[in-house]
């Protein structure tokens, strides 16, 4: 049996390859999670968001929002201590990478509404806005999807509705059908009239 190669760890390109991933390995993260707690009698909060928005959680209590009161009480408390002991910290690293991810979205929004050249942009700058247009993109097209899905069901319940109305016209004219065969052929009355001679003649 041949090892499993070594998994590099960079953005899935493939979205459907990229939506499998992320089932399997969040499936996998959670029961890790939960085994986690039996075995160590641990609390356990996990919050997932999908690239869509939706969330996946797990408490292993039962009750997430006591774990997210008990983590603030704790951070608190830490940050207390913390500034305490030293002088205020400056602006966490988070903060500014969040920062830096906004300046780059905007410039990018510019340069997509015509109002700043490309050329004035890092290459860090074009792997963020390049990423960020997939994304939008992808949600389009599934929008786009959507949309296409719900009015092919609206067509094709029109198409069901005009088909049975056929059949009920169908079944009409078959009925006016039946009954003018079964009254019969009309009689038409023979009309006498003369000739030379004064003969009556009738057809």
């Amino acid at each position: 049996m041949m090892a499993r190669g070594k998994v590099q760890m960079r953005r899935i390109e493939n979205p459907v390859h990229r939506q499998v991933t992320f089932c399997k390995r969040r499936m996998g993260l959670l029961k890790k999670a939960n085994e986690l707690a039996v075995l160590c009698d641990a609390d356990i909060g996990v919050m997932v968001f999908s690239p869509h928005g939706k969330m996946y959680e797990l408490a292993t209590n039962g009750n997430m929002q006591g774990l997210i009161d008990r983590y603030k009480a704790a951070y608190g408390q830490m940050q207390g201590e913390s500034s305490r002991k030293k002088k205020p910290q400056a602006i966490p690293q988070e903060v500014l990478a969040l920062k830096c991810e906004i300046e780059s979205l905007q410039k990018g929004l510019r340069y997509m509404c015509g109002g700043s050249d490309i050329n004035h942009m890092s290459l860090d700058e074009l792997h963020a806005l390049e990423s960020n247009l997939e994304i939008w993109v992808q949600n389009i097209r599934y929008q786009k999807m959507q949309i296409m899905s719900r009015e092919i069901d609206i067509l094709r319940n029109k198409e069901g509705v005009l088909q049975a109305a056929n059949d009920i016209l169908q079944e009409r004219i078959t009925e006016q059908n039946g009954i003018l065969n079964s009254t019969g052929s009309v009689m038409i009355p023979q009309v006498p009239f003369q000739m030379n001679g004064g003969s009556n003649y009738g057809f």
